[in-house]
This record gives structure tokens, sequence and C-alpha cells, in this order.
């Protein structure tokens, strides 16, 4: 009988944490189908039409073609740059753990992590200038990159250290070389831990917004969230076009999200019980 009641009361905390959660999606959906007059009566009214011309306003205002297609090419190729290289880092520490070396360098990633990119804008910015790298995809993938990797590789260390090092000495037996071990036998066994990797990382950079202010300032190069401030002016703001806007951009991040999210709970499991 009590386990039954600790059950309700918990399935009860969980919905309720879910409509929490749910709440700004709610609301962010209400303000994009809505005119203006419609949102003075209250936030969360209903509307009495759908008003469709929000989305087809944002679409052409904010240029949204155009930024989602920047925004796709520069995620892409930031998460396939992270999970290589993050996973390569990792793969050296992992296997090379009882070395001072190789635990200092896992310390010095984390401290990295802690290090605010408010504090490096300045010379980043200068740095790009004279490398002539401002206003390029190149430059913004370099820094994103760059900046997510230490994150990614302290992920994954706990992971490669599980793996049985027994599979990489029968390989080595048979004349497999390094790199032959980690493409072919490490980095596919890396998948669930990866999968992790990529989603977070998909997101996070999907919604990048402090590298891509400082370095990408030309109109045909801005990502989505950096439109996102076209609705907003000194005088004013269109909120309904603007919300409009957020449910388009949000739509690539939910398929993904979907799409993955049995491997990203699978990777966390699987970090939390092996790291």
């Amino acid at each position: 009988m009590k386990e039954n009641k600790v059950g309700a009361i918990s399935k009860g905390i969980l919905f309720l944490m879910t409509i929490i959660f749910l709440f700004p999606f709610l609301i962010c959906i209400l303000m994009s189908v809505k005119s203006k007059q419609e949102t003075s009566k209250g936030i969360l009214s209903l509307p009495e039409s759908i008003h469709w011309e929000n989305f087809t306003t944002a679409m052409e205002k904010a240029k949204i073609a155009l930024s989602m297609k920047n925004s796709l090419i520069i995620t892409v190729c930031c998460v396939l740059i992270i999970v290589l290289v993050a996973s390569a880092a990792a793969y050296a520490i992992g296997r090379r753990y009882n070395n001072r070396f190789y635990r200092f360098y896992e310390t010095l990633l984390v401290g990295s992590m802690m290090l605010p990119f408010q504090v490096i804008m300045v010379p980043v910015y200068r740095m790009y200038k004279n490398l002539n790298l401002l206003n390029t995809r190149t430059g913004a993938v370099i820094m994103i990159s760059g900046l997510a990797i230490a994150y990614s590789t302290v992920m994954i260390i706990g992971f490669v250290r599980s793996l049985p090092l027994e599979l990489e000495e029968a390989a080595e037996i048979e004349g497999a070389g390094r790199f032959h071990i980690f493409f072919f036998i490490i980095f596919p066994l890396l998948k669930p831990i990866l999968a992790t990797v990529a989603t977070l990382q998909f997101l996070s950079v999907w919604n990048e917004f402090n590298v891509s202010i400082l370095l990408l300032q030309d109109e045909a190069i801005k990502t989505i969230p950096m439109q996102q401030y076209v609705f907003f002016g000194a005088y004013g703001a269109d909120y309904n076009t603007a919300f409009a806007a957020a449910v388009i951009a949000m739509i690539p991040v939910i398929i993904i999200f979907l799409i993955l999210q049995k491997q990203v709970v699978a990777g966390m499991t699987a970090g939390a019980v092996k790291g």
C-alpha cells in the first residue's frame, strides 16, 4: 500500500514538472498564432482564428530560409568536428589515465570549461580580424568547435576507460595499427556516448549566440539566433512574429531530439554507470 502511495506521488510530481517545463512552449505557440489585438487581451487567451500570416511575415523579415541554411551548415560542421576530435582526445587520455600528465590534461580541460567566453572576446576578435576570418562560416565553425571540445572530451573519457583492453591487444596481435584500432574498433563502440554528445552539441551550436554576434555581422551569414532580434526595435517589438520565428527555429531541434532521444538516454546512462 505504501509503495503504491509513493508511486502515485512520484507520478504526480513528474506530471507537475512536465507541465512546468512545457508551459513556455505553450506560451510560444499561442503567441505565434495570435494577432496583436488578441495578445493585448492576455498571454494565455486563445486566438479567435489562427493567424498564419505571422509565420510568413517572420520568414520574410528574418530571412529564415537563409539564416536556417547558415545555422545548419555551421551546426553540422561543428558537430562532426567535435565528435571526431573529442573522441580521439578522450581515447588518448582514457587509455593512458595512469599517466600523471594525461590526468593533468583532463584537469586542464575541466578548468578551461570554467572560463567564460566574454573573457577572451576582445583578443579573439583581434585575432580573427588579422586572419581575415571575420564574417566567415569557417571562422565561426573553428571557434564554436574549439569551445565545445573540452566538455565533449570529458564526457567521453569515462566511457573509453570502461572498454576492455583485450580488444585492442587482439587487434595489435593481428597487426593492426593505432589508427586502425581507433577508427574500426573503438569508434564503433563509442556509438552510445557519441550519439549523446552529438545531440547535445547540435542543440548547443544551433542556439549559440555569443560567438555568432561577435564574428558574424554580415547579413548574408547570420544564424537563426541572431535573426530573432530583428523583431525588436528601440521603440517597439513585434512579439507575435518573433514567437512565430522561434517556433520555426525550434522545428529542426525537436526533430533531431526525437530521432536520437533513445541514444541520448542510453549514452547518459552508460556514462553514469561506466564512468
